[in-house]
């Protein structure tokens, strides 16, 4: 679906103007228009946040929960939980047997992938689905059965079964991937332990190996209740239907117990030294060099500072690293930069620049750091167009009702975050906020040495992945 400006959920403001003419001064201006999400909030006895947004310009419903929880809640010897669960919430419940969640949604006409998933990050597991519009009461069952009763439905032989499909799947994308562990290698550097970030995601073989059925049973109790989540229901809705319906099945779940707080998140600016690590890959085609730098997390002031570094720096054709590697010294295939968009403690900044096979790495490497260390003067122009570019990526986001980057997804980050939905509503600005000093400043204090992982991945015949690593003060 692709949402005119002129819909009722997101609209220009601009008084006495049209649409269009707002649009007009806005592009003259080098301001972004104002968008406003429009929603309603609710908060059941149990504790769980309800928000919902309408719009009715075509007839569809999403339905999105994000859980607060993901693997920086997961404790020393059992990482990887937050998102073995994620695959363990597809495994049926009391009133839902084993695969017939995605099932009966696709029967009642969704599609699996674009409008219905489950996706694990650092700092929260989400699900949803996007459904007809007057099928919106089958997706809120499914869901609210699943976070009532999936522990009534859960075996051991699910739990196997989970556990085999993660590992293969950490097999897959990061053991027999090509610069696979680049991502892992990153976060031990830059997160020390005992760091909430400092392990990966999917987590380590051994501890998916020893989980237990009481382990995981008191994973759920302790994360997936009412009181730890936000339910976000966007789309051609009637609220007073919705809001009877949302409070017939969440409403008698019980609320759960406070979950831990977190602890540990604190963090110097920087790292305090380089860490050089040199992997002999196996897999590799071509050597490919990443590095990465400590930066502020999303829940800091200088989070679209961040955003618009990486897109100056390494993000598309007019980049500075594209111009100088790619096009300019014809030494790297592609380049690209990015920040994972951390939420706590810390966020990662990381470029990397793939060679051509047979290339030397060392070349590679010297290029790609000598770029990165005149990295602290930019120009006017340079910044417009990063920031036209996060403009784009966000406003273009808002177009879907669910799914990654959509209306319900960006409000559901707003209330987990920063404790207020309306967050979405001020991304504009903030970006149109950000300085050419602030570009300048936040580069000279991060981008430096002493702040920095440089993983060098260099083809190999070797029988396993072998690393080395020289840390330098």
């Amino acid at each position: 679906m692709r949402l005119r400006y002129v819909a009722v959920s997101l609209m220009f403001v601009a008084a006495g103007t049209s649409d269009g003419q707002a649009a007009r001064r806005s592009a003259q201006s080098g301001k972004s228009p104002e968008v406003r999400i429009d929603y309603t909030k609710e908060t059941l006895p149990n504790g769980l946040t309800v928000l919902y947004h309408v719009d009715h310009s075509t007839p569809v419903a999403a339905v999105l929960l994000w859980y607060n929880v993901g693997s920086k809640m997961e404790q020393p010897g059992k990482t990887g939980f937050a998102h073995l669960f994620e695959h363990m919430m597809f495994k049926g419940s009391k009133n839902v047997a084993d695969g017939q969640h995605l099932a009966l949604l696709e029967a009642a006409g969704a599609r699996t992938g674009p409008d219905m998933s489950g996706t694990t990050s650092w700092d929260r597991t989400n699900y949803f689905e996007q459904v007809p519009s007057n099928q919106l009461e089958l997706a809120l069952w499914l869901e609210s059965d699943r976070m009532g009763t999936l522990t009534e439905a859960l075996t051991k032989e699910k739990l196997d079964n989970v556990r085999e499909v993660v590992k293969n799947e950490r097999r897959q994308t990061v053991d027999n991937q090509p610069y696979g562990s680049w991502l892992e290698k990153s976060e031990e550097a830059l997160f020390p332990e005992p760091h909430p970030y400092h392990h990966s995601i999917i987590g380590s073989m051994s501890d998916l190996s020893a989980a237990s059925l009481e382990d995981v049973r008191s994973f759920f109790k302790t994360y997936y209740a009412p009181n730890n989540a936000v339910l976000v229901v966007a789309g051609d809705i009637d609220v007073p239907q919705t809001k009877a319906m949302v409070r017939s099945y969440f409403g008698p779940i019980p609320r759960g117990p406070a979950p831990p707080r977190l602890a540990g998140t604190s963090l110097p600016a920087t790292v305090g030294y380089e860490n050089r690590v040199v992997v002999q890959d196996p897999l590799a085609p071509a050597p490919q060099i990443f590095v990465a730098y400590r930066v502020p997390p999303v829940k800091d002031p200088r989070a679209p500072v961040v955003r618009i570094l990486a897109n100056v720096i390494g993000g598309g054709n007019s980049s500075r690293l594209d111009e100088a590697l790619v096009r300019r010294q014809q030494i790297a295939t592609s380049v690209t930069g990015f920040n994972l968009g951390l939420a706590d403690g810390g966020d990662m900044l990381v470029f990397f620049a793939t060679g051509k096979a047979g290339s030397n790495p060392d070349s590679l490497e010297r290029a790609l750091l000598a770029e990165l260390a005149g990295t602290s003067s930019f120009t006017q122009s340079e910044l417009e167009r990063a920031r036209a570019a996060d403009r784009f990526s966000f406003v273009d986001g808002l177009q879907t009702t669910g799914g990654f980057g959509g209306r319900a997804d960006r409000l559901a980050e707003g209330w987990t975050f920063f404790r207020d939905p309306n967050h979405v509503n001020t991304v504009l600005r903030q970006i149109d906020r950000v300085t050419l000093d602030d570009l300048n400043a936040l580069a000279r204090e991060r981008l430096v040495p002493t702040n920095r992982v440089i993983l060098i991945y260099v083809p190999a015949k070797k029988t396993a992945t072998q690393t080395s690593s020289t840390r330098v003060p």
